[in-house]
């Protein structure tokens, strides 16, 4: 008999290095000498829980390849390995707050060192381009945090220290947009190009044009911030990260009236849609951590990518998923395309 077991299903299926995963099996010996475990790629991981029919470990850093091949072995014998996705990482020692964003017009992605807030730094925005050279960009910000692109490709970013909008003119050229925006976080635009603003003391901004800003919705203040998105239904979606572990993501139609879209979400964060309408955010369900998967209909929620420190996501032209911690940037290869909007 092999003392292993047999691998039946590993969830979720896609990861990035120190998430965690559960492994359900069947057969698995757990002896007493510590003599089993599971490997990525040859890696050791750790090892939350295991017993007979479930182990829960930790993925590994150091991995050379995105399709992953995972064994369970108990003594001389192993499993016949299952494959998984592990993000590979792009760039890291940044601090990132929100969503990543591509730049439309060479499909590099943006990043930000946002430090504390009211904190200076050298740098504060970084532009990685697509043969992973990771440059500074001159623009000087206090606190980028929110980033987003409109339909022209002129880049904008909120900066919450001094509750301003700007926009950025050759990576270097920082024009304020829009300010008394209060906590600026989050960005979206909707399908007309329209600019609206997350304020995370409790407001929703609508800013149609420069300088001008105008109140659009208001909501109950968050601890970290808002995080927009909009739907292809041109309604906007809006976490807000608060201190339970059961918070909402919330849905504004276009009169500004506000309602809960799906409850029951951990700290939840960036948001992104794909072209189906699934929603995905960064956030916490049932006690795991990563990218929450919710359905066109709100009726399903999963957690589709195992993680910690999530804080935002985007999808590139490529079909690849972007997630961004508070410390760094991973590339999944999914196959999944986000909306226009996104």
């Amino acid at each position: 008999m092999n003392k292993a077991g047999k691998i039946i299903s590993i969830s979720p299926p896609h990861a990035i290095p120190g998430g965690e995963i559960a492994i359900e099996c069947e057969g698995f010996t757990v002896s007493e000498f510590n003599e089993y475990g599971c490997r990525f790629n040859e890696i050791e991981a750790r090892l939350i829980g295991a017993s007979s029919n479930r182990i829960l470990a930790i993925v590994p850093e150091g991995l050379e390849t995105t399709t992953v091949e995972i064994v369970l072995y108990s003594g001389n014998d192993e499993s016949e390995p299952q494959k998984i996705i592990v993000g590979r990482k792009l760039a890291d020692d940044l601090h990132l707050v929100s969503n990543p964003a591509i730049d439309p017009n060479d499909d590099s992605i943006i990043l930000t060192r946002s430090g504390s807030r009211g904190q200076s730094l050298p740098v504060t925005l970084y532009r990685l381009e697509k043969d992973g050279y990771l440059g500074e960009m001159p623009a000087d910000i206090m606190n980028p945090t929110g980033i987003g692109f409109n339909q022209s490709g002129e880049l904008f970013v909120t900066a919450r220290a001094d509750g301003q909008v700007c926009r950025i003119s050759r990576d270097e050229e920082v024009v304020p947009y829009s300010s008394d925006l209060g906590i600026a976080t989050g960005i979206a635009f909707d399908s007309s190009g329209e600019m609206f603003v997350g304020d995370r003391s409790g407001t929703v901004f609508r800013v149609p044009s420069f300088g001008n800003a105008e109140s659009f919705a208001t909501l109950e203040p968050s601890v970290s911030a808002y995080h927009l998105a909009f739907g292809a239904d041109d309604r906007l979606f809006l976490s807000s990260p608060g201190l339970c572990s059961f918070d909402s993501i919330h849905v504004v139609d276009r009169s500004g009236n506000v309602s809960d879209y799906f409850r029951g979400l951990g700290r939840p964060q960036g948001l992104a849609f794909d072209r189906q309408g699934n929603l995905y955010c960064a956030a916490c369900l049932h006690g795991r951590h990563g990218i929450v998967k919710i359905s066109p209909d709100a009726a399903n929620a999963e957690i589709f990518v195992a993680g910690m420190n999530v804080v935002g996501l985007c999808f590139d032209r490529t079909g690849s998923m972007i997630i961004s911690t508070t410390e760094s940037v991973f590339s999944l290869p999914l196959g999944i395309f986000g909306t226009l909007l996104n």
